[in-house]
């Protein structure tokens, strides 16, 4: 059976189990039926309890046992942590074997995984340790606003050093790749500068002539219709506004502000150059309302519909 979407149910104390329950009970019969939640069975049957429904969770559940189940919502817990990692490494073992077609990840809280001894900065790291992938890329994906980042989670400072000409070249074929697979036939890329307006030839800095715009250039050498760099300043607003299809940010913060701003319930997280698909809900756990019966769900229906689509992309490729 082909076209199974594998959702991990994220940190047990959090909005996880929830969205992901709302989800499945407002999908077709036919979109249900190639849906998984990997995750908690009593858990998942508490959040459905807090939202008032009635489906029958067993069919569309691959069970993994937590111990104390269902805990306590909101409460930091590194058994929460243990369990919202085995949970991603059932789901990334079928993904491998062709089990699922792709994981589609409910939020986990990166301190509980951290004191459960999981050291990672987060999901697109855990998914690279687990497939033994040497790189994976962030993009966020909105209606209007695609952004792909050459670096996510470390600090500024070393942001600036990985922003080499390979690396930024490495981003750039990467986002390419990914929007031609999702429809685009020509993707229009931009590339933002690093310093306040690309450095202004040499007087803000030097990184923009000597690493970024090396890479622009060899990435049009081979096909690519990308720009840069733009300064940043202005890039995401021409990008929004439709001259390109999808902006390269050097840095996390650089590629974040601008999406969260246009499109914070909208925008999917997506890893991109694994050799697994994976997109992802981009908001935090959420303790404050876990458990309440209140989360939003519309991020998550994103994030299925974005991997509905990845999966129509991989079956037209093959």
């Amino acid at each position: 059976m082909s076209g199974i979407i594998g959702i991990t149910m994220g940190d047990p104390c959090g909005v996880g189990p929830e969205i992901s329950v709302r989800a499945l009970a407002e999908m077709t019969a036919e979109d249900r039926a190639a849906t998984r939640i990997y995750g908690n069975l009593a858990t998942l049957n508490a959040a459905r309890d807090a939202l008032g429904l009635t489906l029958d969770l067993v069919p569309n559940v691959v069970d993994i046992e937590v111990e104390g189940a269902p805990l306590p919502w909101g409460t930091l817990s590194p058994v929460a942590g243990d369990a919202a990692f085995r949970f991603i490494e059932k789901a990334v073992r079928d993904a491998e074997a062709g089990t699922i077609d792709c994981i589609v990840t409910a939020p986990i809280n990166k301190e509980a995984l951290n004191l459960a001894g999981h050291h990672y900065d987060g999901h697109t790291g855990m998914l690279r340790s687990l497939t033994g992938s040497k790189a994976a890329y962030m993009l966020l994906a909105s209606e209007r606003l695609k952004v792909i980042h050459v670096s996510t989670h470390v600090s500024l400072q070393e942001a600036i050093r990985r922003a080499t000409t390979e690396r930024v070249l490495a981003t750039i074929k990467a986002g390419n790749d990914h929007l031609k697979r999702i429809g685009y036939d020509k993707p229009r890329i931009a590339v933002a500068g690093v310093n306040p307006h690309c450095g202004e030839n040499g007087l803000f800095g030097t990184e923009d002539d000597d690493q970024i715009a090396p890479a622009v250039a060899a990435a049009r050498a081979e096909g690519i219709d990308v720009h840069g760099p733009i300064s940043a300043d202005t890039v995401f607003h021409r990008a929004y506004s439709g001259a390109f299809d999808l902006v390269v940010a050097q840095y996390h913060d650089q590629g974040h502000i601008p999406i969260k701003l246009v499109a914070f319930d909208t925008a999917v997280n997506v890893s991109v150059e694994l050799p697994i698909d994976r997109t992802s809900v981009d908001h935090g756990t959420a303790f404050d309302i876990a458990g309440k019966g209140i989360a939003n769900h519309g991020n998550m229906n994103s994030a299925i519909a974005y991997a509905r689509k990845l999966v129509a992309g991989k079956a037209k490729q093959g």
